[in-house]
């Protein structure tokens, strides 16, 4: 990376960022924890580096005038990688940076979930693995430059597309438009991300050389008036640094806005002509940027999974370099979608994301070394011409003795031990209940009952998947809202609408909101449970305990005999598992273990397995090459 000195831009305006910034740092650093993450990098940054004459030297930035980009006076080639902080255990981010640095990249590229940030309304979470601004600067103190995607809509395989659910309460509402319920929202996160943005950028002393405005909306495209009104929003809370769009080529002819650059989202070598053709047509002669070079895809439950070939990815990732364009690896390492954050596609048919966010990456899911890594750490490293830092040693991996569950907790059972359900004369999907403040119900499952006084037929609209009961009670889970195309707007979950029974709408429900947070799981305490009987009643939880009796390592759960439900470790929701496959086991970290008795509780819907195993590695099923 380039030294942070260069040109003055006035002794006036680089003594006032100097008090700006040194505020923002004290109080950060006043308000951390001795022994935390961010005490910890705060105390490792070299704050004696900021003084003025290297702050006034940040002049120029990073520029995109000709062919090439330019930082301060020298050129820049953009070799970069995409991790999200989301999708990575926290005490892990510093291993994952510093492989990347290894892998001979410059600069990491990042989204900004702003359904995670602001899970209800105007309260907003940036703590623990949300720390955003932890992240960038661990990224800065690793030797990286960083390019930030703070949407507000980010795709990236995650419900909604990263849109908070609570925004589908207006019936009417248009998302990704400047439609007033969308822009009204929108104007109040971006005022608390921008001023946490604004601080980090390069001309302020920090890591952040470009911005991206929202994300690949030339393949959406509704309203002519949203791409400007993202930049000016921007723009209005002090972002300062390059502007970039990103597009694929279904969408690239749409997604253009003045006075951004635009940049292209690619797999194959075929798509490179859009590189020259498309780009130098719309911009003349500036610089070309792969934003997105998929080395991997992700994957569907039910479907296969996706790898693509070490040797292809070398053969595209040369040739956009040889067309003279800076790349972004997306991704360099996926993660895991913990918890039920994943998303959905739904063109012909509705196909909800696997958990793990693997991605056939150049990194594992568990952040291990591939064929890719090696391959193209020997082409960086060459293209540099300087040597590399060593790579990390790999994190141990184990196998741990398999738990049997001991005691059992059936759904029906628990729900004197659940929250007072909302009673409704008729269904209300999950994000109208009227829970969270006002704000609904995001993630999870929901439970509708009422009663029936006879048989026959029964008829209603389930999002997306809906189990019967003698009592009529029906399960419906949230699989993971649609993220990418045209009917973003219509992803309200649970019961929509009536439920007829011989054409009769049914009345008089009690809904209870099954969300299976921490707080959740806090009410069963220690007499509700059972001890597991020879034939369980389903769906239902089952408790076990894993004895780790060394320093804990990461490992993979495997579920063989059971059929589908989620697993919880320590209170950390794993994920969702199905033995539909392709993923066959959920990523444990190892932070999230501690040496002695740790809790498991499994929440199986359909069938009980005999075991919970702990395996060495992940297992997956059927594979097909990406096309």
């Amino acid at each position: 990376m380039p030294k942070w000195n260069v040109r003055r831009p006035g002794r006036l305006l680089g003594l006032l960022l100097l008090v700006i910034l040194s505020f923002l740092v004290l109080r950060r650093f006043l308000t951390l924890q001795p022994g935390s993450c961010d005490h910890e990098v705060a105390r490792r940054l070299n704050w004696s580096s900021l003084a003025p004459s290297w702050l006034r030297h940040r002049q120029l930035g990073l520029q995109a005038k000709d062919q090439n980009f330019m930082l301060e006076d020298s050129a820049f080639w953009i070799f970069g990688g995409s991790v999200h902080y989301f999708r990575v255990p926290r005490a892990y981010w510093r291993d994952r940076l510093l492989k990347m640095k290894a892998c001979g990249l410059n600069t990491l590229t990042t989204y900004v979930p702003w359904n995670l940030h602001e899970p209800e309304r105007g309260k907003f979470d940036f703590s623990g693995n949300l720390d955003m601004e932890a992240f960038i600067l661990l990224a800065a103190e690793v030797g990286l430059w960083v390019i930030l995607r703070p949407g507000p809509y980010i795709c990236s395989e995650i419900d909604l597309g990263g849109l908070p659910s609570w925004l589908l309460q207006d019936s009417s509402m248009k998302l990704r438009t400047t439609y007033e319920g969308f822009t009204k929202a929108v104007d109040l996160y971006f005022d608390h991300l921008m001023a946490r943005v604004v601080p980090l950028q390069y001309k302020n002393g920090g890591p952040i050389i470009a911005v991206q405005v929202e994300n690949e909306y030339g393949s959406y495209n509704k309203d002519p008036a949203y791409m400007p009104y993202i930049k000016k929003a921007l723009e209005d809370r002090g972002i300062v640094e390059l502007l970039l769009t990103s597009d694929n080529e279904d969408g690239l002819s749409k997604g253009t806005v003045d006075g951004v650059l635009a940049t292209i989202n690619l797999q194959s070598q075929n798509e490179l002509r859009l590189l020259h053709n498309f780009l130098q047509s719309v911009q003349g002669v500036r610089p070309k940027m792969v934003m997105e070079y998929w080395t991997g895809w992700f994957d569907s439950w039910g479907g296969p999974h996706h790898i693509l070939d070490t040797s292809e990815v070398l053969r595209t990732v040369s040739a956009i370099i040889d067309a003279g364009a800076s790349i972004n690896l997306y991704m360099f390492h996926g993660g895991t979608n913990f918890g039920f954050i994943n998303g959905a596609m739904h063109f012909q048919d509705y196909m909800s994301d696997v958990t793990s966010y693997d991605y056939d990456a150049v990194l594992t899911e568990a952040g291990d070394y591939t064929p890719k890594y090696i391959r193209l750490r020997e082409l960086f490293g060459s293209i540099s011409g300087a040597s590399l830092p060593l790579p990390p040693d790999l994190l141990p991996k184990v196998r741990y003795e398999p738990v049997v569950p001991a005691f059992y907790l059936s759904l029906w059972d628990a729900l004197p031990y659940i929250k007072e359900p909302v009673t409704s004369e008729k269904p209300v999907n999950m994000e109208n209940l009227p829970i969270n403040d006002g704000n609904g119900q995001s993630f999870g499952y929901t439970l509708y009952e009422t009663t029936i006084t006879s048989s026959g037929i029964l008829s209603a609209l389930v999002r997306d998947r809906g189990q019967g009961f003698t009592i009529l009670r029906i399960l419906v889970e949230n699989c993971g809202r649609v993220n990418y195309g045209e009917n973003i707007d219509n992803q309200r979950k649970g019961l929509i609408g009536d439920i007829y029974l011989n054409d009769t709408p049914l009345k008089k429900f009690k809904i209870y909101s099954l969300d299976m947070k921490k707080s959740f799981f806090q009410r069963f305490t220690a007499e509700k449970w059972d001890p597991v009987p020879g034939v369980p009643t389903l769906p239902a939880f089952f408790l076990g305990a894993l004895s780790v009796t060394s320093f804990p390592y990461d490992t993979f759960v495997k579920l063989e005999g059971w059929e589908k439900g989620v697993v919880f470790v320590n209170g950390y929701n794993l994920g969702r598992y199905w033995n539909i496959g392709p993923q066959e086991t959920l990523y444990l970290p190892g932070v999230w273990l501690n040496e002695g008795i740790n809790q498991v509780i499994v929440f199986e819907e359909m069938m009980q397995g005999p075991v919970i195993q702990f395996m060495e590695m992940p297992y997956l099923g059927r594979q097909q090459y990406v096309e």
